[in-house]
């Protein structure tokens, strides 16, 4: 058995967020059809902001990077910078995160990604710019686990070249897939999901690849079935579910107040896979998971709140009575 590099290998894109805070005037608006609520901006005018907040070196799988270094773990990164003012900011919050840029590769052809985050009482509307990248897994060394998320289309290559990898160091997938991902369904995604140890999505991700059942006990079943040896379902404020193929587990969201909610789910994930990586087991991994979301809601942005292991393990011990549920 070669012996692993890395606790963690991230695999995704990089993010550059703005977050604008709208004023309360703001007005939300329900379909009477449907019952989607949609924010009333008024077409064609300038809407005003009370402040923003600019965040550089985010998303999925980058706050998943820095998050599990934070936790103690050996991390690294394979994503793709643009050569300009953001990539070179960006990758110098790498270094200080102490994340390793080895698999960081540079696009001299196109720009940073962009997002602009629209944050009203506490809840944010996203809208997500990707560059397209020229996507191939580099030659990566043994790792503990590998993390794969967010991407921009394009991405097919990888879907052999992870299931490769993954086989030939034994190394534990952790498996979030991003919109476009999702987009794509469970065909396209199966060859990653066979060899997924952890697959994550909230409820409306997993009600949109296996249908519209509300019954989460089907939702969870449903993934699993697919591959992977243990599905979690985030549900906001219902908490999170988790199946291992033995035990269906609950485990409510650890109530703090809210600032504003990007990132909650990436720090779960961060939480989830990095207490395995330790060797912990799926309920306690549940409880780092719900910890590390609910610091994250309390700042702007999805980095500034991602717990280190000492404030992680604090904060666990504060609250021993919080623990996951068979249901």
């Amino acid at each position: 058995m070669v012996k692993p590099k890395f606790d963690l290998i991230s695999v995704g894109d990089t993010q550059y967020d703005v977050f604008l805070e709208l004023e309360e005037e703001t007005k939300v608006l329900k379909d009477p059809e449907s019952g989607i609520d949609y924010l009333g901006l008024v077409f064609a005018e300038k809407i005003p902001a009370k402040s923003y907040t600019s965040v550089a070196a985010v998303g999925n799988s980058a706050n998943v990077a820095i998050g599990a270094s934070r936790l103690g773990l050996k991390s690294a990164f394979y994503t793709h910078l643009a050569k300009d003012t953001i990539g070179k900011e960006e990758i110098e919050v790498f270094k200080e995160e102490k994340v390793s840029t080895d698999y960081v590769v540079w696009d001299s052809k196109r720009g940073s990604n962009f997002s602009a985050v629209l944050n009203y009482k506490g809840e944010r509307t996203i809208v997500v710019h990707h560059e397209p990248r020229d996507y191939n897994l580099p030659k990566l060394a043994p790792a503990k686990w590998l993390y794969y998320s967010s991407l921009a289309p394009g991405h097919e290559k990888l879907h052999a070249q992870i299931p490769e990898y993954v086989k030939q160091y034994g190394v534990k997938l952790g498996f979030n897939p991003g919109s476009h991902q999702l987009k794509e369904g469970l065909s396209v995604m199966s060859p990653i999901m066979q060899v997924s140890t952890v697959f994550l999505v909230n409820k409306d991700e997993a009600k949109e690849l296996l249908g519209n059942s509300d019954d989460i006990k089907e939702l969870l079943q449903g993934l699993k079935s697919k591959g992977p040896e243990i599905a979690v379902i985030t549900d906001d404020g219902n908490g999170s579910y988790c199946f291992d193929g033995i035990n269906f587990y609950h485990l409510d969201i650890f109530r703090v107040p809210v600032i504003e909610m990007t990132g909650a789910g990436d720090a779960y994930s961060t939480g989830f896979v990095s207490a395995l990586a330790l060797g912990l087991d799926v309920k306690e991994a549940m409880r780092w998971g719900a910890m590390n979301g609910a610091s994250v809601i309390q700042k702007i942005g999805a980095r500034e709140g991602l717990l280190t292991r000492k404030a992680m393990e604090t904060l666990l011990e504060q609250n021993k009575s919080f623990q996951p549920v068979v249901f």
